[in-house]
């Protein structure tokens, strides 16, 4: 592992560690250019290269990444008899942190010690390090602040409730926030018993040993969970670390590959507003039977579309996460026959990748059919671009459910009792509202508004500037670790 020797001397470098997966290292990849480029720092990116991902990989060795960003790829761990894949995400993710996070003690002393460590919800390892070397700790937290909220409380549930939490009759009363229906609770706390469930409590109840807690939000998308998490007496009994808004923290640029370019060519000959751009996160996909639906739906709809389709599995539909941009597929194999004839000139068919930032910014798009991981949900609202929320897994129920009903820029497509699938009937209703109803027209216009506001808050007069640059000013002033 070679490190820059600057680095070892620098007195103004800080660590950046995520786990593996687009969603966590995407926000905290821009977190780490934002303390470079902004606020005069050298940053370390510690990279998990176990079971790394062919887009994770290309993405931290890209070489745009600004000079004072060094990436350091730790060196892989033999997992290959403690995983196997009928493991569930979290747990396999768990298990290849752990291994992987044997040398970090090592890491840090060769990088001279920094003046802080920054983690993410998976790396809680990082606190035990941080004690040993004297660095302290924070936890950027990739989801929403409702879901940290919901954290926070989480090890109280865990307590207090017997049985299963998808049992209780009434709504989860999370303190100060908006209550989460027990059918939006995120998958991996859906079954107290098994491993899955083992390994994320074992680090979410660690989330108040953090120094502090980074949120890729800001006050205005916001404000009642940050509230409560800074007053409610809940909160402030538990001892929660001091939270700081710093977002929208998104991919401001991506390579722009020879699909992108016919993608971005067609929607320059589209009319302003009316192409519905259709990707489920860096490795979402359907089974054979939603797959089939779906595209019978948007047929029907007759709006123009751009869709990165992936080959459909009948699986988990995380089951691609750990191999995102690594897949190829024909989509001819999979669709309703016919179907890429038929929407010839109507839409794009993109096979497993595209450009999500390129597209999004574009004049032409003008719906985003999103599977509401946070990160995407940051990226449509930053460009004014209402939704249709199509959840698959973790978290991305709740957020589904809080962007269609409380911040208004989403509608839910509804599956209807007793049904395994969306049918296409539903589909032809959601994508009409959205592109060409009324409805969409409100969404639409609460979408712009949010754009504003997302591109006035990371000024340097801004909440979100500002809420970091006090915790700089902090990791300015501390003495360096001994």
């Amino acid at each position: 592992m070679a490190l820059a020797e600057s680095y070892i001397l620098n007195e103004q470098h800080v660590a950046v560690l995520a786990s593996p997966g687009m969603g966590h290292i995407v926000p905290l990849l821009e977190f780490a250019k934002r303390l470079v480029v902004h606020h005069g720092f050298r940053v370390s990116f510690l990279n998990i290269t176990t079971e790394a991902s062919p887009a994770q990989t290309d993405l931290l060795h890209s070489p745009s990444l600004p000079s004072g960003l060094h990436v350091i790829d730790l060196p892989p761990a033999d997992v290959s008899s403690l995983v196997n894949d009928e493991m569930l995400v979290v747990h396999r993710l768990g298990v290849i942190v752990e291994e992987s996070l044997r040398c970090l003690k090592s890491v840090l002393i060769q990088l001279g010690k920094p003046k802080a460590l920054i983690i993410d919800l998976f790396c809680t390892q990082g606190f035990d390090v941080g004690k040993q070397l004297s660095i302290p700790v924070f936890t950027f937290f990739t989801p929403s602040a409702a879901f940290c909220a919901f954290t926070l409380y989480h090890p109280t549930m865990d307590h207090e409730v017997e049985g299963q939490f998808v049992d209780l009759p009434e709504p989860v009363q999370v303190p100060g926030c908006t209550p989460v229906r027990t059918e939006d609770l995120l998958d991996q706390i859906r079954n107290r018993e098994n491993d899955e469930y083992r390994y994320y409590f074992g680090h979410v109840r660690r989330l108040c040993e953090a120094s502090g807690i980074f949120l890729n939000t800001w006050e205005e998308l916001e404000p009642v969970p940050l509230k409560a998490i800074r007053e409610n007496p809940f909160y402030q009994k538990i001892l929660t670390p001091p939270v700081y808004p710093v977002g929208p923290l998104i991919k401001e640029h991506e390579p722009v590959t020879e699909a992108d370019a016919e993608c971005l060519a067609w929607l320059d000959q589209q009319p302003p507003d009316s192409v519905l751009f259709i990707v489920l996160g860096s490795g979402g996909t359907l089974t054979a039977a939603q797959l089939t639906e779906f595209a019978w739906g948007l047929e029907l709809s007759q709006q123009r579309f751009i869709w990165v389709v992936r080959k459909p599995t009948d699986a988990s539909a995380s089951a691609t996460f750990f191999n995102v941009g690594g897949d190829a597929n024909d989509p001819k194999s999979y669709l309703p026959e016919g179907f890429v004839e038929r929407t010839h000139g109507v839409g794009l068919v993109v096979r497993s990748w595209a450009s999500q930032v390129a597209i999004l910014r574009h004049r032409s798009t003008g719906g985003f059919l999103s599977h509401c991981g946070w990160n995407s949900s940051l990226e449509s609202m930053t460009y004014g671009i209402p939704m249709i929320a199509w959840p698959l897994y973790a978290e991305q129920r709740a957020n589904a459910t809080m962007l269609a009903e409380e911040v208004g820029v989403a509608v839910k497509p509804v599956k209807g009792d007793g049904k395994t699938v969306i049918g296409r009937e539903e589909i032809d209703r959601v994508v009409r509202l959205l592109m060409e109803g009324e409805e969409g027209k409100v969404m639409r216009s609460k979408a712009k508004k949010l754009q504003e506001s997302a591109a006035n808050v990371l000024n340097s007069d801004s909440c979100s500037y500002k809420s970091l640059a006090r915790v700089t000013k902090q990791w300015k002033d501390l003495a360096a670790p001994i």
